[in-house]
């Protein structure tokens, strides 16, 4: 039986060039595996079998003439947040559970562009809210290393079906640690680009200034293929950055002499939220793989990171309260049942369709943004947003990357913070501060720690740079996934 599962998108990719199989072979292995195992998952909301299997014989034909993309044939899954032309495109919402999207988002073009073939589309937290993928209104999605526990959120279908080998790749994105936190769960590689590198249009929008499209795969170099795809100019979308694309697999072999880490003493401290000290151990050994590559640690102080998560609480539902402000039950989506006027046609189609979760953030935004309280709410969380910034400017003269945990603990059991929205706020303590100041950050596989039930669960390590750094955090995940093999460990129960 090939293994096909166990490869990277870097190794599909050369087999594929070489002709050592065919996209159609590897795309009918994909879909058998999600037809097999996405049961105990739940990390699919739509499979596009016979839209998969066309795009992977144009792929072959491509293939046979010579000079095809690299990505050409590759098979990958997309967060169901993004618009696919002809498939429904829900963002796991009642709301959009229906909608068939007339036209594909520019990530889905210029990855179709590049050659990949789509699987399907992964399952997520409702309108991309959520650090646990438990607000979806297909059910939560499992966590491959412990089926009990969450994968994270809002992209932890994406997480999970990459975590599980079901599909050697899948985008996601990142408000508030969208990639980073379910990637570290899962155990695999996430990319959060720079704010304005990949484009969002036809991407749902949560948060408009904070949302960031990026690759979730099985290591860095997988990651740097898929943004070479995903990212440049995109006309159509006014927050995207007119600035060239460079070429991120190029520097993913330059040496790390001299590299500068730095430690952010907030992210180490072990105050009431703070990081679980096992966790920590994993991420420590990382640091001293580090030095022994010729990296140089040292600490720096990001004093304002203790007001991100408050700043984004009041920024990100200020914005999804605009943004969801759209779904009326007049234009498309759901509407609900013989209304009696307009204004019982607008409170029942969102009351109905909307999750728990969506109505929150929907409420908390509009009183943030409702007269008398703007300026002391959103006015206030915007200025904050800009000290939270410029420590990130600072400590960029002094150092090249800076590392952290990407969370204070490894994934936790579905259920167990469902009743406390704050305590699930605060698992993504570590991640918010870079979407606030809108620089690249990722997550790699560092070890695995043996949590309170037993069970041995991925810690992922975060890496952040500068604005359009992200071939430099490239280049540094790959240096150490040459050293280490945590990237290559896959869940025994989908082996």
């Amino acid at each position: 039986m090939s293994m096909y599962h166990t490869k990277s998108v870097t190794e599909l990719s050369a087999m594929l060039q070489a002709g050592e199989v065919s996209s159609v072979e590897l795309t009918q292995y994909f879909l058998q595996r999600i037809a097999s195992s996405d049961e105990k998952l739940n990390s699919f909301i739509s499979v596009c079998a016979d839209q998969a299997m066309a795009q992977a014989e144009a792929s072959d034909k491509l293939l046979a003439a010579g000079n095809a993309p690299v990505l050409t044939g590759v098979p990958i899954a997309h967060k169901d947040i993004f618009c696919t032309e002809g498939v429904k495109t829900s963002c796991a919402s009642k709301m959009l559970d229906n909608f068939i999207s007339p036209y594909d988002a520019t990530v889905v073009k210029n990855m179709r562009k590049a050659g990949i073939v789509m699987l399907g589309k992964t399952n997520m937290d409702e309108f991309a809210m959520g650090s646990s993928n438990e607000t979806s209104y297909y059910g939560a999605v499992k966590n491959p290393w412990n089926l009990e526990a969450v994968p994270g959120g809002s992209s932890g279908g994406s997480a999970a079906a990459v975590g599980a080998r079901l599909a050697p790749a899948a985008t996601g994105t990142d408000t508030g640690g969208s990639i980073r936190q379910p990637a570290a769960f899962c155990g695999i590689t996430g990319l959060k680009p720079t704010y304005g590198r990949v484009s969002r249009f036809g991407m749902i929008a949560f948060a408009s200034s904070l949302d960031q499209a990026g690759p979730m795969a099985q290591s860095a170099s997988d990651c740097a293929l898929l943004l070479n795809a995903m990212a440049g100019f995109d006309e159509k979308d006014s927050t995207s950055i007119e600035k060239e694309v460079p070429d991120y697999s190029a520097d993913l072999n330059k040496p790390l002499d001299g590299l500068r880490i730095g430690l952010p003493k907030e992210y180490f401290a072990h105050s009431e939220g703070g990081i679980d000290a096992r966790v920590e151990a994993s991420i420590q050994t990382a640091l001293e793989q580090y030095k022994a590559m010729g990296a140089e640690l040292i600490e720096i102080e990001l004093p304002n990171s203790n007001l991100s998560v408050p700043v984004y609480y009041v920024v990100a539902p200020a914005e999804c309260s605009a943004n969801l402000s759209r779904f009326d039950g007049v234009r498309y989506g759901y509407r609900c049942e013989d209304p009696e006027d307009l204004n019982d046609l607008y409170t029942r189609s969102r009351g109905e369709a909307f999750g728990t979760e969506v109505q929150r953030r929907i409420m908390v935004g509009t009183y943030a943004l409702s007269s008398g309280y703007y300026d002391a709410y959103y006015l206030k969380a915007q200025k904050l947003r800009h000290l939270i910034s410029d420590d990130f400017k600072k400590a960029y003269e002094k150092v090249d990357v800076i590392m952290a945990p990407v969370t204070p603990e490894t994934a936790f059991n579905i259920g167990e913070k469902t009743d406390d929205p704050i305590s699930m706020y605060l698992s993504d303590i570590f991640t918010i501060a870079v979407n606030l100041a809108g620089i690249p950050a990722m997550s790699i596989p560092v070890g695995f720690v043996n949590n309170d039930s037993g069970k041995n669960m991925p810690v992922g390590l975060q890496i952040m740079g500068n604005y359009f750094d992200e071939a430099k955090l490239l280049n540094v995940a790959h240096q150490y996934q040459q050293q280490t093999d945590w990237h290559r460990q896959m869940p025994e129960e989908f082996k």
